[in-house]
């Protein structure tokens, strides 16, 4: 074997030495800043600054204008994702593959942020938005890769946990600061800004990163660069299963849970909506970090995946399922807590399963960045959808009907996969 061919395999190789306590302890730092920076803006300060400046009457036409801007950023995300993982894939920089694009994202989202918080008018909601996503993006691109670089298929369970348990208490967690303490629309963006710089530079000065030398890198043949994004469903099924179950389970999560406090204000005609809905995303997220850490490293002392995301997608659709023929406050507080259970084990469980149906192990980003859209995009269509359901059926009953249908579909679509138990 040749000295390039050797410093290839060693990159591309899949990784057998365990990844300690350190190194998750940055990692699940690093995820914390990137969930408050994301979630805190689509959960309160962005509806809130565009129902501002909307002044509509009516909620559903704050939660369309709300949609559009987020269907925006999700068609931003749709292309950023991939592209920068086989940009990274293919990275010699001496301080590693995936290290440049971790401080080029967080700087691009921390700044767009905070230029977010400044604006007064939708164009430039618009325009800051998009590019606070497109950062986001670009860093949780790379940071994701650095599962398959670095972390071994039997550890993965446990350490994709802690993508998952951050992301839940980043969500209350950023409320209950820009609710207290960082109040206002540039604090609260500010806040989050430097939240994500702090949290996310110590994995970015310690995390260990393989550098790529310039002889083992690929090159994109040139005007071939939608071929190489491509990966074929039937050539690669196990992927495309996988791929189709993760739209499908976050679809119906995302509508279950964006217009969550529109249902409690109009749906259930709840006078206290808003700290009831801190009541359930505390729930929530009490179920989503016990679940995801639980259920990740079970299935990885057992080594089996495929069950573990088949149960999981099924509790969410029972959970929206309750919503849907129970609408009261204490059936919700149930739902919240099986959606939690439900969504945690899922969202630790199949980030390792996607880990292992990957076609390529020197297109990890690249590949990744695709399953990454089976995230990120139903999150940003979802209010736009959902409003049209809520608008279209005269209620809330439809949405989550819809919600468990699709949740229903993810688990069909997992257990359809060959390769992996």
């Amino acid at each position: 074997m040749s000295t390039t061919d050797a410093a290839a395999a060693g990159v591309f190789s899949e990784p057998v030495r365990r990844v300690g306590g350190g190194w998750i302890a940055l990692f699940a730092a690093a995820w914390l800043g990137v969930w408050m920076a994301q979630l805190t803006p689509v959960q309160l300060l962005l509806p809130v600054q565009i129902e501002q400046r909307l002044g509509a009457a009516s909620w559903v036409d704050n939660v369309v204008a709300f949609g559009v801007i987020s269907g925006i950023a999700g068609v931003a995300a749709l292309i950023t994702f991939p592209v920068t993982g086989l940009l990274s894939d293919r990275t010699t920089s001496r301080f590693g593959r995936r290290r440049p694009w971790i401080a080029g994202g967080a700087l691009l989202f921390a700044v767009s942020l905070l230029l977010l918080g400044l604006q007064e008018g939708f164009v430039g909601i618009g325009v800051f938005w998009t590019l606070s996503i497109i950062g986001f993006c670009i860093l949780t691109a790379a940071l994701t890769a650095t599962i398959s670089d670095s972390v071994p298929v039997g550890q993965r369970g446990f350490v994709s946990g802690w993508i998952s348990a951050p992301q839940a208490i980043g969500t209350i967690l950023g409320l209950v600061l820009v609710l207290t303490l960082f109040t206002g629309q540039f604090g609260g963006y500010a806040a989050m800004a430097v939240l994500l710089v702090v949290l996310v530079a110590p994995f970015l000065i310690f995390g260990r990163d393989e550098v790529l030398t310039r002889e083992a890198a690929r090159r994109i043949p040139r005007g071939r660069l939608l071929d190489e994004l491509w990966i074929s469903p039937r050539r690669y099924p196990d992927f495309g299963w996988t791929l189709l179950g993760r739209v499908l389970v976050n679809t119906g999560n995302a509508l279950g849970t964006t217009l969550l406090l529109y249902f409690l204000m109009y749906g259930l005609g709840d006078d206290n909506a808003e700290d009831d809905l801190i009541v359930l995303t505390l729930i929530y997220m009490v179920f989503v970090v016990l679940s995801s850490l639980g259920a990740g490293a079970l299935s990885d002392r057992l080594g089996r995946r495929r069950i573990f995301v088949f149960v999981s997608s099924s509790l969410q659709a029972v959970a929206a399922l309750l919503l849907a023929f129970v609408p009261e406050l204490s059936v919700a507080m149930v739902a919240a807590g099986l959606l939690g259970a439900g969504y945690g084990c899922f969202l630790s469980v199949d980030q390792a399963l996607a880990t292992q149906v990957l076609p390529d192990p020197a297109t990890r980003g690249k590949d990744l960045g695709i399953m990454n859209i089976a995230t990120a995009v139903p999150q940003a269509m979802a209010p736009l959808l959902g409003a049209a359901v809520v608008a279209w059926l005269g209620g809330f009953q439809g949405l989550f009907i819809l919600s468990a249908l699709f949740a229903f579909g993810g688990a069909l679509a997992v257990a359809r996969i060959r390769s992996v138990r």
